[in-house]
């Protein structure tokens, strides 16, 4: 008997342990808590964070056009040996046999001009040249000290120009497109936490619908041999616990698919079992409509965006009209020189050099290409200027329409709440006056556990629908109307600066 009992209460223990074992432990979620993993790890905001970069480097790369570049060229060695035609001193002509080798070095400078679409360069160079003859060897140097000049398109179309006004918009325009892509990732959590959490209380539910359906089909097997209820009834009763069943089944397979869905997007590794709170809304305040359109505009992409395909469209009409056309380039340069047989002589004495050059191209007949291109970008231009009016009307109504769609939420949320209350309160009292036998209409019952569920659902739909609308107000207008201030990030934490 004694070692019965030892083996009862090893066994109990056993029992016990291998639950605490098999019970993982539960990591809760708040909404914020998801948003704010999300907008840090979750793939959409990597790949945002990796086209912002890349935004990044091509202005930095149009940036450093504009800046001095120092360039070494050398040529070390230069060999050439070969047979040439060699003009005589009498004129005639004769293939003679030469061999050398030369040496160059050269340092400069250049200096872009964006406003007038020129350069400027500084030079510095040595030279040396070996010849080769059959009996003696000769070598000579040649010094180009300084020289300075520019290179100047006159009457050609200025790419620098237009890409000083273009170029900064963009980069600004990516910095806001950043900012609306981090706040699409917060609309994309809101959704998956929210499909989650329904499918959390759908399973909590369904759990508690088989439960009480359990109940209620043993009791009302019971009745049914005493014959208080009909045989109908308790065949009702037995199908809305199949019902049950299943539908706990599929609650089941849904919360395991979203569970999936949440973890994926949100990049989360662990087993453990998790659970999400439902948001409170705790304050209520008000999106002042013309205060959302001037924020929009003021601080969005889309405004940055309008401007830039204008100047775009701008500069397409500029460059058709002063490319085929007539075209001039000036080139003047100053510099000193020597040559001497020795490498020090190279540098006494310097000899001045002045180079001028001023070329044109004039088409004389072009069949109309030139005049055909300049209205082919002026139609663009107006179609682009067309565009961007329809453009803005269409993005001042979408923010008109979130305002009001966020207004209605309020009392959307309110209703949905008060029948949530409601549709409990109902089922409570249904499910006890069944219970005590003072409700023996099981479609009763039946239509209380329906309108309960449903309102409960309904209740967490509108909790989604008030957040996803609030964010969406955020993405468009680039600014949290709840703290009265802008939405900004650390771009050099993006960087990684």
């Amino acid at each position: 008997m004694i070692k019965y009992l030892q083996i009862v209460v090893l066994s109990g223990f056993l029992i016990v342990g291998m639950n605490a074992v098999a019970q993982k432990p539960v990591v809760t979620f708040s909404l914020q808590d998801a948003i704010r993993i999300a907008q840090e790890q979750s793939p959409d905001a990597l790949m945002a964070k990796h086209r912002y970069r890349s935004s990044y480097w091509q202005f930095r790369t149009y940036r450093a056009t504009y800046l001095p570049g120092l360039k070494f060229d050398a040529t070390i060695p230069n060999l050439n040996r070969s047979i040439e035609a060699i003009t005589m001193p009498d004129g005639s002509s004769d293939y003679v046999p030469r061999s050398l080798i030369d040496y160059s070095a050269s340092l400069s400078i250049n200096q872009r001009v964006g406003w007038t679409g020129g350069e400027v360069f500084l030079n510095t160079g040595l030279k040396q040249i070996t010849n080769f003859y059959s009996d003696t060897t000769t070598k000579q140097f040649l010094a180009d000290m300084v020289s300075i000049g520019f290179r100047q398109p006159i009457f050609t179309y200025n790419e620098y120009k237009w890409d000083k006004r273009i170029e900064p918009l963009k980069y600004e325009e990516a910095q806001r497109k950043y900012l609306e892509d981090n706040e699409q990732v917060a609309i994309t959590a809101i959704n998956r936490f929210f499909n989650l959490l329904t499918a959390q209380i759908e399973t909590e539910i369904a759990k508690k619908n088989y439960a009480n359906y359990d109940t209620l089909y043993k009791i009302a097997k019971g009745r049914y041999n005493l014959g208080k209820i009909a045989e109908n009834d308790l065949l009702q009763l037995e199908l809305n616990l199949l019902k049950a069943d299943a539908s706990l089944e599929q609650s089941e397979l849904n919360y395991n698919n979203m569970l999936f869905l949440f973890k994926s997007f949100l990049r989360i590794k662990t087993d453990d079992t998790i659970r999400l709170i439902p948001p409170v809304v705790k304050t209520y305040f008000d999106v002042p409509l013309q205060r959302a359109v001037e924020e929009a505009k003021a601080n969005t992409s889309s405004g940055l965006e309008f401007q830039r395909r204008l100047l775009q469209a701008e500069s397409d009409v500029n460059r058709a009209k002063m490319n085929g056309r007539f075209d001039a380039q000036l080139f003047a340069s100053f510099g000193l020189t020597q040559t001497a047989d020795y490498i020090e002589d190279a540098y006494k004495n310097p000899l001045d050099q002045e180079r001028v050059t001023l070329g044109i191209s004039l088409p004389i007949l072009d069949w109309g290409r030139a005049r055909g291109s300049i209205r082919m970008a002026e139609s663009n231009h107006d179609l682009v200027v067309t565009a961007v009016e329809q453009d803005k009307i269409d993005f001042e109504q979408d923010v008109y329409l979130q305002v009001m769609q966020f207004g209605m939420q309020k009392k959307q949320l309110y209703i949905a709440a008060k029948s949530d209350t409601v549709a409990l309160k109902r089922y409570n009292v249904t499910y006890k006056r069944y219970m005590i036998g003072k409700v023996n209409d099981v479609l009763e019952l039946n239509n209380a556990q329906i309108d309960n569920d449903n309102a409960n659902k309904g209740y967490i739909r509108s909790l989604k629908d008030y957040w996803v609308n609030y964010y969406r107000i955020r993405k468009i207008t680039l600014y949290d109307f709840e703290n009265n201030l802008p939405i900004s990030v650390n771009f050099d934490g993006i960087l990684g600066n």
